[in-house]
Order: C-alpha cells, then structure tokens, then sequence
C-alpha cells in the first residue's frame, strides 16, 4: 500500500466504532425497561409517611414500656440478692453502703459470701440513672427505686418511679 489510507469503520451493535449512539445520539431503551415518573414517586413517599405517622408512635409506645418492665425485673433481682445478703450477714446493707454492699464487702460485713450480683458493679436503669436504696424502705425493710426516664422523684407515665415496694 503505497501512501493511500484504508478507514474502516466498525459497527457492534448500537455502537459505533468511535462510541456514539445511533440515532443523533440518543440511547435507546431496552425493551420492557420502564423508569418512574416523579408523581410516582412522591404518590409512594407520601404512602410511606402516612403509614411510618401512624405507626410510630406505637413503636415509641413499646419501647418505653420495655425500659419500665426492664426496671421492674432489675429491681426484683436486686431483691433477690438483697434477702441472700441478709442470709449471709443478718441485715440489709445501710443506706450509706447502698447497693454497692452487693458487689463489694464492707469491713462490718462479716460473713458476707458475695458479690451477690453478676459482673461486679451495680447496673443503672434502662434509662442510665443510678437507683436509689433506702433501709429501712417506707414499707419494708428497704427499697429499691428507679426514678424513671426523668430521673426525678414522681411524674407520670414513662418518668414515673418504679419501686420494689410496689411491685
């Protein structure tokens, strides 16, 4: 081939050699292959909305009353460790040991066999509160109290308290 030039053009399919489109460039959709039209999407969005307003808040409901049970079965196992430390001991830690007597001796704790609760320290509330002992208790010989998501004394609802004596 003397000097002359020999272009070829390649086609594969749609493409063309140099990678355009048929058609002034415009690509072609596969059959079947359909996308959604905005008002198709903001008709589904709305439905989602509607339906997460509606069941939300039973949700929330849930939760808060799954941290209320939580603290009521905490209590009745501190309970459950408190009467083994009056087993062992022959009273209930003071109010100033608390109910870290559970976990740690104390010098006037003779006889003590514990920690009478796993994991060697004393769990907060679902809520992340400490709870509050008191001996003697206002209806018994302690009690052992979560002040609720509020983490005050009274309220109603999810920050009301939760007592042993009222369990």
């Amino acid at each position: 081939m003397s000097g002359r030039r020999v272009t070829m053009k390649l086609r594969v399919g749609n493409l063309e050699a140099n990678g355009a489109a048929r058609r002034g460039g415009r690509r072609r959709r596969l059959h079947g292959q359909r996308g959604f039209t905005l008002v198709e999407m903001l008709v589904v969005i709305t439905i989602i909305g509607m339906i997460m307003a509606l069941v939300g808040p039973r949700v929330l409901n849930y939760l808060s009353d799954s941290k209320m049970k939580a603290a009521k079965i905490q209590i009745q196992s501190f309970s459950s460790a408190l009467d083994l430390f009056y087993l062992d001991v022959g009273r209930y830690p003071s109010s100033a040991e608390g109910l870290t007597a559970l976990v740690r001796p104390d010098g006037g704790a003779g006889g003590w066999n514990g920690p009478y609760l796993k994991g060697g320290t004393v769990p907060n509330d679902p809520w992340g509160n400490s709870y509050v002992y008191r001996s003697p208790g206002e209806r018994s010989a302690y009690e052992v109290r979560s002040l609720g998501a509020d983490g005050q004394e009274g309220g109603a609802g999810s920050a009301a308290d939760i007592s042993s004596s009222s369990n």
